[in-house]
């Protein structure tokens, strides 16, 4: 699978600059930030939640960590991996989302932090929250927004965006990139990005459908894909300057 990279080496993370935190209106909120070993967060809220989140990265890192000590196959799989009723919550959402898009279940793994961060402090310390981990978002705000697409060198980069209207969140937004950064993926998306009420669900299908996207196959063949994960609810994908799109999105221009 490897060797269909080749033609295209991925852009280093430093190449990015953190270009996608950028990309969602911080009007009234509070920007923090919260960076734990490789657990590196972004959060928009009314109030400052660092204090309150970096607890809950440390409570759900050591979570990870112990798990994967006595499991160490979790995090090696690049397939599924039997669901365990025993496990913390955490492990259990990536499991399923591992199972629903037949990738690891370390593919979730930033979007769950992501997401159980956010739900903790969701309600129970701010009443609207953005959770940015690595680019995987968990969201939550009481007016409409947009959230830009970062593509790496596509021209169609930070020049479309999803608009999320309040009905949808809170949800998930997530996008994999065979091109930029130092997540695994076999495919050459430049972004694909993947909207779902789950952000473990939709951090291991962007995972699984940017595997999808190869040199000479139309971006078709991976939205056929996306049709098939259950709980998805849409699908952006972007090549070079090609653009596929499937599900409950409504795309905007940006300037």
């Amino acid at each position: 699978m490897g060797s269909n990279r080749k033609n295209k080496k991925k852009a280093p993370a430093s190449y990015r600059q953190r270009a996608y935190r950028q990309t969602i209106d911080q009007t009234n909120l509070v920007s923090s930030m919260v960076r734990v070993r490789e657990t590196d967060l972004h959060l928009l809220a009314s109030v400052d939640v660092s204090t309150a989140a970096r607890h809950l990265v440390i409570q759900y890192r050591n979570q990870l960590e112990s798990y994967i000590q006595a499991h160490p196959v979790f995090l090696t799989s690049l397939k599924p991996v039997s669901l365990d009723p025993l496990a913390p919550p955490i492990i259990k959402e990536m499991l399923k989302a591992a199972q629903a898009t037949g990738v690891g279940p370390m593919a979730a793994v930033a979007g769950a932090v992501a997401e159980f961060v956010g739900r903790d402090l969701l309600g129970r310390v701010v009443e609207e929250i953005m959770v940015e981990n690595g680019g995987d978002i968990f969201l939550r705000r009481l007016k409409e927004c947009v959230v830009a697409i970062f593509s790496g060198e596509s021209p169609l980069s930070n020049r479309i965006g999803i608009q999320v209207p309040v009905a949808l969140m809170p949800l998930g937004i997530c996008t994999s990139s065979g091109t930029v950064g130092h997540s695994l993926s076999f495919g050459q998306a430049d972004a694909v990005t993947v909207i779902a009420a789950s952000v473990c669900l939709a951090d291991a299908a962007a995972t699984r459908l940017g595997n999808e996207v190869q040199v000479g196959q139309p971006l078709a063949h991976a939205l056929a894909v996306a049709k098939t994960i259950k709980g998805l609810a849409g699908v952006v994908i972007v090549r070079g300057d090609e653009l596929g799109v499937w599900g409950e999105v409504q795309l905007v221009k940006l300037d």
